[in-house]
């Protein structure tokens, strides 16, 4: 089966969708952590997603015109960046989809001379916190202040023109 796969800027009418993806990821964070309760990601509605679409740099990764990943990306005064609200449906995981958004995500930073970027994940989720150490990240602290261990991943770029 042939697939064609893209990458691009998400517009408003991919709210829908958007939100589609991050209620399975986070649900699947919450499981694989053996989270109770609720998470912000699984309370944001579609208004809030068009909010950040129109605030933030939020990408959307498509599968034959379906919605099947997402970022977004918030630029900070400081020229750094911080990521949240990444995720990709749970039948295309280990295909690459996340690596792309990634990948992405790191050319559009160090193009706009992004110094640092930083996320916060689960630190006993081991597969996620492998992927971003696989993406170059590194565990800079850890925080206790949504009830269970997020560890700041962090990832430095060096700006050199001859990279």
């Amino acid at each position: 089966m042939n697939y064609s796969f893209i990458i691009r800027k998400a517009v408003p009418d991919d709210a829908p969708a958007i939100r589609e993806i991050m209620q399975e990821a986070f649900r699947k964070y919450m499981e694989d952590t053996g989270m109770a309760g609720t998470m912000e990601a699984l309370e944001e509605s579609v208004s809030d997603i068009v909010s950040d679409i129109e605030s933030e740099e939020v990408y959307v990764a498509l599968i034959d015109n379906i919605a099947v990943g997402s970022v977004r990306i918030k630029i900070l005064p400081d020229n750094t960046a911080y990521i949240n609200r990444f995720g990709v449906k749970l039948d295309y995981h280990n295909i690459g989809i996340g690596k792309a958004l990634m990948n992405l995500v790191d050319k559009i930073l160090m193009a706009k001379g992004i110094s640092r970027v930083s996320l916060y994940t689960a630190s006993k989720y081991k597969d996620l916190v492998r992927f971003y150490y696989g993406r170059g990240f590194f565990i800079d602290s850890i925080t206790k202040d949504r009830g269970y261990i997020r560890a700041l991943m962090v990832k430095d770029y060096k700006q050199n023109s001859n990279l």
